[in-house]
């Protein structure tokens, strides 16, 4: 199975472009570049029943994120606030960044 490319990183600042929750903006938990999906903080929510456990002697039914299609984000700039697409570039150090096609900052730290 071969790595999708993602411009989408862990802790970046997205939105939702489709789907039941589109215009929603959150922060991404966590990605998945072998399937290219995203897990974003409080979009997507769904149910799942637990079993009582040891951990968990409660049990019942939780509330969780789930992954869906990274295609269906975009990067929100931190400089100029907007959803943009993300460019790449070298810097001359020879790092390379990613950028922020609208205003051309740096999306990296």
């Amino acid at each position: 199975m071969e790595i999708k490319k993602m411009s989408v990183r862990r802790g970046d600042k997205v939105l939702v472009l489709s789907g039941k929750d589109k215009g929603k903006k959150g922060k991404v938990i966590s990605t998945s570049p072998r399937l290219g999906r995203v897990k974003v903080e409080g979009v997507n929510i769904i149910k799942k029943h637990a079993k009582p456990t040891r951990r968990v002697p409660q049990g019942g039914i939780r509330e969780m994120e789930a992954e869906f299609p990274a295609a269906r984000v975009m990067v929100v700039c931190p400089n100029c606030n907007k959803p943009s697409r993300v460019g790449k570039k070298v810097l001359p150090d020879g790092t390379r960044v990613r950028i922020c096609k609208k205003c051309d900052e740096t999306l990296d730290k």
